[in-house]
């Protein structure tokens, strides 16, 4: 009997090849915020490093579609021409490893998996030239949004890693996905799955309502506080 009793409960005592968590589950946008950063952490069974096992973590933010739009000079004027729309577009992304995902994985496994902006599936309807889509990787990554190996991950104790995520002033409410990869001889052995929420609250989440669900209202207010700012401003500073 204490042999039946003791054969189920082994394989619960063996340590699992990854585990990793956040910080934080929930990041609040208010009208004050310049940016945050989550903090991606977790422990292997095996060293990590050279020779030994190494991790990726991949974060993504909400899709939706992106504009890209070329201006066009006309007699000294600039107007918009050609535009190229991509479907699918996350509104963050960063990927980061112990080393660059390019060393560790194989290009199909990196294209599979939507690893490295290179292995984005960025399909475009209207304009067709690639330049369209350099633009957009530009500006993704000019404003903070996409990161590429910005930071490598921090190993300490040769099985405990850690990442900070830093999150943009202008990053969009919504659901974003962290996954955390354990890489050994070129080949994904185990995931973790995780996530957190990007909210508005207080002020900044009322402006928001009323800017989706009364535009004109929205519109209507923003003018009347230009106007009184001018005016205000060309008080203060009246020379007598």
């Amino acid at each position: 009997m204490c042999l039946l009793l003791l054969w189920p409960a082994s394989p619960w005592a063996q340590p699992s090849e990854l585990v990793a968590r956040l910080s934080t589950e929930r990041v609040a946008i208010t009208t004050a915020f310049t940016g945050e950063s989550i903090l991606v952490f977790g422990s292997t069974e095996e060293p990590l490093g050279p020779g030994g096992d190494e991790v990726i973590i991949l974060a993504r933010g909400p899709s939706g579609p992106f504009v890209v739009r070329r201006k066009v000079e006309v007699l000294g004027l600039w107007f918009n021409g050609p535009s190229a729309r991509f479907e699918n577009v996350p509104v963050f992304y960063a990927v980061a490893g112990t080393r660059p995902a390019s060393l560790l994985l194989p290009e199909e496994a990196r294209r599979q998996r939507g690893i490295g902006l290179a292995s984005l599936p960025l399909v475009s309807s209207g304009a067709r030239a690639p330049g369209f889509r350099s633009a957009l990787l530009s500006l993704k990554q000019s404003s903070g949004l996409w990161q590429e190996d910005a930071q490598p991950i921090e190993i300490a104790g040769s099985r405990l890693f850690n990442l900070r995520l830093p999150l943009p002033s202008t990053v969009q409410p919504g659901s974003y996905r962290v996954e955390v990869m354990l890489v050994r001889a070129r080949r994904i052995i185990a995931t973790e799955q995780l996530g957190f929420i990007i909210e508005r609250v207080g002020t900044a989440a009322e402006i928001e309502r009323v800017a989706r669900g009364q535009p004109v209202l929205y519109a209507l207010i923003c003018i009347i506080l230009a106007a009184v700012a001018g005016w205000l401003g060309s008080v203060i500073f009246r020379r007598n």
